[in-house]
């Protein structure tokens, strides 16, 4: 496997306050706290679990946060890389440059990756996605949803703990799925999947 494909997060990468503005006053003790209670998922290693081969295949429609109709069936004879996530999430937010980045180096493979905000309000999603906008080039812009909005429906249910992964192969069918960060070897077995 090509090392590019494995990259971390640049340093000095910008970290963004829950609250999409800069971190003063009563904003920098809340981020303190929710990134406290975020950061104890950090101390949880990741665990990987190989999906068992009678798993039905995931269904995911709805619309993503730009308006546009999206069905995770349509994207049968790619990779997919399904992940569940929040805002108030800081292992998540943590994660993204890091996506980010791997999904562009597999911008020309049969690759695509699906993120979901668990986020209880959609402005939550749509003041992080500003951000984003200003900071984050087109070609590093992967599909998103939010499970709030009214048409969203999955057969995959709540998650415990976030981040939540899925590896869904070609056929559509899940592979493993991770809990906590995605470890280093779902990289080396999205790129054997490929």
């Amino acid at each position: 496997m090509d090392l590019a494909h494995r990259v971390s997060p640049p340093v000095g990468a910008l970290r963004v306050s829950p609250f999409g503005r800069t971190r003063s006053g009563f904003a920098v003790i809340a981020f303190i706290v929710l990134g406290m209670a975020a950061s104890s998922q950090a101390q949880t290693p990741p665990t990987s679990v190989k999906a068992e081969s009678a798993a039905a295949a995931p269904h995911i429609e709805g619309k993503t946060v730009e308006g546009k109709p999206f069905r995770l069936s349509s994207l049968k004879g790619k990779v997919v890389l399904l992940l569940y996530w929040s805002t108030d999430c800081a292992v998540c937010r943590d994660k993204m440059p890091e996506l980010r980045n791997n999904y562009e180096g597999w911008a020309a493979k049969p690759f695509e990756m699906v993120v979901v905000s668990t986020d209880k309000r959609m402005q939550d999603v749509v003041e992080y996605e500003r951000i984003i906008a200003r900071t984050v080039p087109i070609r590093q812009r992967f599909v998103q949803l939010w499970m709030g909005e009214s048409s969203y429906s999955d057969n995959l249910g709540k998650h415990a703990q976030l981040p939540a992964a899925y590896l869904i192969d070609k056929s559509g069918k899940i592979v493993e799925r991770y809990v906590g960060r995605i470890p280093p070897e779902a990289w080396d077995r999205i790129a054997d999947l490929l």
